[in-house]
């Protein structure tokens, strides 16, 4: 099995991809679509986090037998 390596990302890359961003969608918009991702990241991990919660409580509750 080969050991693949992946690059990593410099501030050169990054620049280019923010320019990129900044043609395709605009000015007025990024602020947007970064503040949405936030949300939806923060959602996930709220998920996350309730979903290992419930699972725990399961896991401790008895079964009743």
């Amino acid at each position: 099995m080969e050991i693949i390596a992946v690059p990593s990302v410099g501030w050169p890359e990054l620049v280019i991809v923010l320019v990129v961003l900044l043609l395709l969608f605009g000015a007025k918009r990024l602020p947007e679509i970064a503040r949405s991702v936030g949300k939806s990241s923060k959602e996930f991990k709220k998920g996350i986090r309730e979903g290992a919660t419930d699972e725990d409580e399961k896991k401790e509750a008895p079964t009743g037998e």
